[in-house]
């Protein structure tokens, strides 16, 4: 199958004005669903910061996206996001690049396929450490100056993978089940001071990595004959749920979960 991660069926999509000049952070915006968001939040005119352990690809990204709109240039920052005091350290220096962090998403995971049977408990914290801890603790970076300004959008990346009953992951969809937990939790924390939590959970996306790693033609007519709609999304789609949930549009949606994935659930 030909391999165009970019891809995805024209659409008019929407502009909103409140995400002009807003300040968005986005971890693990270096490829895939992450570039597809640090791709979208520039195109509204927003000011992007984003990070990532993939250095080259993270460089290449700002490089691209600079030559098509070197108004609205992100920035890039080369983290490791299971180290959280480089994760934090990191944070405070968005927070002065950016003048805040007015939306933040955490996006940043790892799907790599494992057995149940093989997990050890280093590799069990590593899962962890990956996919579910480093959004707490980017949270506790942004949010004091969010709830002293009243306002701001975290919007957490799940996965539909723990609703999935299949057993070629457990320890990614286990540690993605607690990103509701994350939600729930601080969205009724924040909400009196106006701070939004939401979730958005994507469903198969046919990005670079999935089609170079775990494409099948089993794999993708099982998942085509469980969705709704017969055909792939695109990080480009599933971004635009995003972008709705980090602009004023949304500003009564809080401790909700959206999901973008064809009608697979």
């Amino acid at each position: 199958m030909p391999i165009d991660p970019h891809a995805a069926p024209p659409q008019n999509y929407a502009s909103y004005p409140s995400l002009v000049d807003r300040s968005v952070f986005i971890t693990g915006g270096a490829d895939g669903v992450g570039a597809g968001l640090v791709e979208q939040f520039v195109a509204q005119g927003s000011r992007v910061g984003f990070a990532d352990i993939q250095a080259d690809r993270g460089v290449e990204l700002v490089e691209m996206l600079v030559a098509t709109d070197p108004k609205h240039a992100p920035i890039f920052y080369d983290i490791d996001l299971t180290d959280i005091d480089a994760l934090q350290a990191g944070i405070a220096r968005a927070q002065d690049d950016l003048d805040g962090i007015e939306v933040l998403v955490n996006n940043a995971a790892s799907d790599d396929r494992h057995t149940w049977d093989e997990v050890t408990a280093d590799y069990w914290d590593d899962r962890v450490a990956v996919n579910l801890r480093h959004y707490f603790f980017a949270i506790q970076a942004v949010a004091p100056r969010m709830l002293e300004a009243e306002q701001g959008s975290i919007v957490n990346i799940g996965s539909s993978s723990y609703m999935m009953q299949e057993d070629f992951f457990p320890g990614y969809a286990i540690a993605k089940s607690g990103v509701e937990g994350i939600t729930r939790t601080l969205a009724r924390t924040f909400g009196p001071q106006g701070v939004r939590v939401n979730t958005v959970l994507p469903g198969w996306v046919a990005t670079e990595r999935q089609l170079t790693k775990w494409w099948s033609p089993e794999g993708e007519a099982g998942t085509l004959r469980d969705q709704a709609i017969k055909r792939r999304i695109y990080p480009a789609e599933f971004a635009q749920m995003v972008l709705f949930l980090a602009a004023d549009d949304s500003a009564a949606c809080t401790a909700q979960q959206f999901m973008v994935d064809g009608g697979r659930f």
